[in-house]
């Protein structure tokens, strides 16, 4: 369950400041590597990673930049954005 006030911009700006330039790369690899990360760095179960990695992308903080269906475009990057 995700708390009512948590900060998702700060959140997603510690997720952007932990990757490395150019990272992550590919939607389920990438959505894999944030979810991982936010395990390792704040300690959150990975199902609780998950629903933050998704609310993150549905409010626009994280956004994959190709898609995901077409093979020629799935290894695209994701934008991070704490200022959404």
């Amino acid at each position: 369950m995700i708390p009512d006030d948590l900060d998702l911009r700060q959140l997603t700006a510690d997720i952007k400041d932990a990757l490395r330039p150019g990272e992550p790369v590919g939607y389920l690899r990438g959505k894999s590597m944030m979810r991982d990360l936010l395990v390792d760095m704040k300690g959150y179960s990975e199902l609780e990673a998950e629903e933050l990695i998704d609310t993150l992308e549905i409010q626009g903080y994280l956004r994959f930049l190709g898609d995901p269906s077409e093979r020629s475009v799935a290894d695209s990057h994701w934008a991070i954005s704490p200022h959404s």
